[in-house]
């Protein structure tokens, strides 16, 4: 008697599949990053996240410096998450080989489409691929419109996003489904929403090294080849009429650094020696020709949201021609202003964008939530009636985080800590401990391995004194606020 046949959910094998694939990749081009997941440094939910984003360096000749990069960047102390394993990866990779990657992203964009597909139960699905930059600008302009309604609309946030695509693109009203008499988005106007709103910015982190092109990988003093890299770039997109890219240049002296008019010429020695008085040995200029070029390294970029950008990416960015350069600092120790100048508890603009372009993300551990969509939290509570007892507004003193974990800080029972790194000027070291007791590291992988020159950037103090509360009595047996 046969036996019956079972089949195997198709989702094991697909695991099973995924688990060979991974398996194979470490094993192949990623055997230090395997090393890792041996030694229980990565955890195994980043792997597939690895292996993805490398799968570009197979067979490259830097293939070896890529895993050795990513391998040393997991080791340290820290915690990581989806987003930040993510940029980890393709900024070693696309920083090795601007060339590919170039080429790369020139035929990702021949093959840019736009598809339908029916689904079940008489729905359908509506996508396109596109730049980074575009999509980001669609989905903030989709966000935007679905926004406008209630607290009593009864559908999710996907379908709200859903019904607000269609209204875009029919040009059809959108409206709250609260069925409320009294409620103000009974009837949207979509292009009127599109038309009147404010412009949609879009962050972009880059150094001014990066907008002048890769170099040669053995010009140990360019700020590339130092992994030196830090500029902010914010791109503000507001419609079909309305393209702006703003970029915030952090790190001017390193760029006039390496112009070719910065770097001095002795005369002297020019003019004394002649072409014609110095030897030449064809043999060795024969060899000379022959050998390869020497390989290049370029900088990166970060879109907040988005993740991390090749240079020639950044580059294209910064030609279009709405495109608005802004430098954060003046490439002086010139320290820049921490606070607005009528209250203190308030960050300056520059402060603001250095911070986000600092954390990148929500500083929680795991969090993949950009810092531009989230808030500024002063790390120790900010004394409005003494701002001088502590909580001030500063680099240090500020961190970003999501609303949802704000809220969570604010009113729980977590604790967090932030404090320069002794070790590395510039630089912070970020804790949180959890109710149990234990203690976990802030992220491991921030704006300062992607950009370092972010900490050459320094702040004023803030003021000790500005706009606070209204001065009162305290009652006799009220402690002192801490």
């Amino acid at each position: 008697m046969r036996r019956p046949h079972r089949h195997r959910p198709v989702g094991l094998a697909v695991r099973r599949r995924r688990l060979l694939d991974n398996a194979v990749a470490l094993l192949d081009r990623l055997p230090r990053v395997f090393e890792c997941l041996r030694d229980g440094v990565v955890s195994p939910t980043f792997i597939r996240t690895i292996v993805s984003r490398t799968e570009l360096i197979h067979g490259r000749p830097y293939q070896e410096l890529v895993d050795a990069d990513i391998a040393a960047a997991l080791r340290k102390p820290g915690s990581w998450s989806t987003a930040r394993v993510r940029d980890l990866c393709d900024q070693m990779v696309y920083r090795r080989d601007p060339d590919a990657v170039r080429e790369r992203r020139e035929e990702a964009l021949k093959g840019r489409c736009f598809f339908t597909e029916a689904g079940l139960d008489g729905m359908g699905t509506v996508g396109a691929t596109m730049s980074a930059e575009r999509a980001a600008i669609v989905a903030r302009v989709v966000e935007r419109l679905a926004s406008q309604v209630c607290k009593h609309d009864s559908r999710s946030m996907g379908a709200r996003a859903s019904d607000a695509l269609f209204a875009l693109v029919k040009h059809a009203p959108f409206g709250c489904d609260c069925g409320r008499p009294e409620c103000a988005f009974t009837v949207v106007d979509a292009d009127e929403v599109a038309a009147t709103a404010a412009r949609i910015v879009i962050h972009v982190v880059t150094d001014t090294t990066t907008l002048t092109g890769p170099v040669p990988a053995n010009t140990a003093a360019h700020p590339q080849a130092q992994n030196v890299e830090t500029t902010a770039v914010a791109a503000d997109q507001g419609g079909a009429d309305e393209v702006t890219v703003e970029e915030v240049v952090v790190d001017e002296a390193a760029a006039v650094a390496v112009e070719p008019e910065a770097v001095p010429v002795d005369e002297a020695a020019a003019v004394a020696v002649e072409p014609e008085a110095v030897p030449v040995d064809e043999a060795a200029v024969g060899e000379a020709a022959a050998e390869p070029k020497p390989d290049l390294i370029d900088g990166v970029g970060y879109v907040a949201g988005l993740g991390i950008i090749s240079g020639a990416h950044v580059r294209d960015l910064a030609t279009d021609p709405d495109a608005i350069i802004r430098p954060l600092g003046d490439g002086t120790d010139t320290p820049l202003p921490a606070t607005q100048p009528a209250d203190p508890y308030r960050p300056s603009a520059a402060l603001d964008a250095y911070v986000r372009a600092r954390d990148r993300y929500c500083t929680w551990p795991g969090c993949n939530t950009p810092a531009w969509d989230g808030d500024l939290d002063h790390i120790t509570e900010y004394d409005h009636r003494k701002p001088e007892r502590g909580g001030q507004t500063s680099a240090t003193g500020l961190g970003a985080k999501c609303r949802f974990h704000h809220l969570l800080k604010t009113f729980g029972d977590v604790v967090d800590d932030q404090y320069d790194d002794p070790d590395h000027p510039g630089r912070i070291i970020r804790t949180f401990t959890i109710p149990e007791g234990r203690t976990v590291l802030g992220p491991a992988h921030t704006g300062f391995d992607t950009h370092p020159g972010l900490d050459m950037i320094v702040f004023g103090d803030p003021p000790a004194t500005g706009r606070t509360a209204p001065p009162r009595t305290p009652a006799p047996d009220e402690p002192e606020p801490t």
